[in-house]
């Protein structure tokens, strides 16, 4: 982001009582207002991919690996450390890390992380046969409730003659499966088009500077 930073305003930055340091002001802020983000005539989706990096990114679409700043700041991404997915590698990692410290001596994080689990679901099902219409609603709830869950299915005729079909599930979220589903769903973004780079580039000039 060096020239990113380049285009903030001075300021002065003592560390102690007898020294004085020029310093770019990096809590200037730039920010695209959400109606401008969701016009598609500026936007389009995307979907990242395991080896898509904000600057690979910008330079693809953009020409320059330095205009990453639009793809993060376009997203609202603070710290693309956290809120960039990983790719598959680094995310084993970073779960086999994060619960290390729950897995007995014999056993990875990402061990226990797929056999322990995180969240309890019933599922509520209701089909028109008809015009097969499905509406599903998931309900987050807890051990007990869980375990008295009763899978059900019945079909239902209606006033107006539409039968519906109404049923009961459940199923169970491990640890692991939501760190990967959590991952995912960092991958769909929104990227600025080509055309408006230049603009939106002097805007932030205009803004900063």
């Amino acid at each position: 982001m060096s020239k990113y930073f380049n285009y903030f305003p001075k300021t002065l930055y003592t560390a102690d009582s007898k020294n004085a340091d020029v310093v770019n002001n990096i809590t200037s802020r730039f920010n695209f207002e959400e109606s401008f983000k969701i016009n598609q005539k500026v936007s389009y989706e995307y979907e990242i991919k395991d080896d898509d990096t904000p600057e690979i990114i910008a330079s693809k679409f953009y020409g320059d690996s330095e205009r990453h700043w639009i793809v993060l700041l376009f997203n609202n991404i603070i710290d693309p450390q956290f809120d960039w997915p990983m790719d598959y590698r680094t995310l084993i990692s970073f779960i086999d890390e994060k619960y290390s410290a729950s897995a007995n001596v014999n056993q990875s994080g990402s061990s226990w992380a797929q056999s322990h689990t995180k969240a309890y679901y019933k599922i509520e099902t209701r089909t028109t046969i008809s015009t097969n219409t499905i509406t599903v609603n998931e309900i987050e709830v807890d051990a007990n409730t869980y375990a008295n869950v009763t899978i059900s299915s019945s079909n239902v005729t209606l006033a107006d003659g539409f039968v519906i079909t109404l049923a009961t599930s459940k199923d169970t979220q491990s640890y692991y499966d939501y760190e990967l589903e959590f991952n995912e769903s960092k991958r769909s973004i929104k990227l600025l088009k080509p055309e408006f780079v230049s603009a939106v580039e002097e805007e932030f000039k205009r803004v900063i500077v």
